[in-house]
């Protein structure tokens, strides 16, 4: 489908799934609109300035998730909107400031922002996995999580969960105000991202991928994974196939973090990646995550091994690691 004509407005645009956003967008000659928080910083904005299309079709505004109203003129006169604007932080000091706030009262701002534009027809919400899977409800390599499950926020409460406990509320939110204000929103919920930066710095989904190559010790942990350019494709796709509807979970495989070593070992032999876990515990256990929707959708996965050689040669190409 050609997006000629159409304006289209994508939020936090520098992060790393959003930039592949604002570039496959881009590639199908929308016009697109998108938000940073820092119009000044390179490192957020050139990445997106040096896209195909982006001289004539690439418009940036400057938007805080916590400035009630700072989106308004970019999503005024949009015909969709992709909300991808939400922080990313696994280690924080304090999790309702650093957070919960920006990822509940942005998305809110944000959607405030759509209610109040009569040309808006639907809104792409980037959720997460971690929104649905962390519930009390037994989990093994049996079990199939799907989109009918939801994180529950007092067992993430309890568990110090901060990172999830924020797309859990931001989501819950989003909800009960399209709802209430019958905008057209549809979700989507990725594992861990692997793939292909365009962004110049190290995000933490990538993170783990390059403390393993690094030699650092492994931590006990299992993770869905699922290539960035496939969560790119999935946005779109829930923009512009008219029956979308609903959530929709993404990811090509989970492992644990002692087999995602063991990948990067058979890709990359002469690396001196580490098989130790951090911890002497028994490995936690995976469990798996229902691709019958995304399917549905048109999205196609790519294998987790392209996916992780993708990520080690961008880390190349961008310097971050020297081999």
């Amino acid at each position: 489908m050609s997006g000629e004509g159409k304006v289209v407005c994508v939020t936090g645009a520098s992060g790393y799934i959003a930039s592949w956003i604002v570039k496959f967008l881009l590639q199908r000659r929308y016009t697109v609109r998108a938000t940073v928080r820092d119009l000044s910083n390179p490192k957020k904005v050139d990445h997106l300035t040096k896209l195909d299309g982006a001289k004539e079709r690439l418009h940036l505004f400057k938007a805080d998730l916590l400035d009630e109203g700072s989106f308004d003129s970019a999503i005024e006169g949009c015909d969709g909107v992709f909300h991808t604007a939400s922080p990313v932080r696994f280690v924080v000091d304090d999790p309702q400031a650093e957070l919960i706030d920006p990822a509940v009262k942005g998305t809110l701002n944000v959607l405030k922002a759509c209610a109040k534009s009569p040309t808006v027809k639907r809104v792409v919400f980037t959720s997460s996995v971690a929104a649905v899977a962390l519930n009390t409800r037994p989990k093994n390599p049996e079990v199939i999580v799907d989109e009918t499950w939801f994180s529950d926020p007092d067992f993430c409460r309890e568990s110090q969960l901060w990172y999830p406990l924020s797309k859990t509320l931001a989501e819950a939110a989003a909800w009960e105000f399209a709802n209430e204000n019958k905008i057209d929103m549809v979700v989507i919920n990725p594992t861990m991202v692997a793939g292909p930066l365009l962004q110049p710095e190290v995000n933490e989904s990538v993170q783990p991928i390059l403390d393993i190559i690094n030699g650092i010790p492994f931590p006990n942990n299992a993770y869905g994974w699922v290539n960035v350019k496939d969560i790119a494709d999935a946005h779109i796709y829930a923009y512009e196939i008219a029956s979308a509807s609903g959530r929709y979970c993404l990811s090509e495989r989970g492992v644990h973090l002692s087999e995602l070593a063991k990948l990067l070992h058979d890709l990359y032999p002469t690396f001196q990646i580490s098989d130790k876990c951090e911890d002497e515990e028994p490995y936690i256990e995976n469990y798996q995550i229902s691709k019958e929707k995304a399917k549905s959708l048109g999205v196609e996965f790519t294998p987790l091994e392209v996916s992780l050689k993708e990520t080690v040669e961008s880390f190349r190409e961008k310097k971050i690691i020297d081999f």
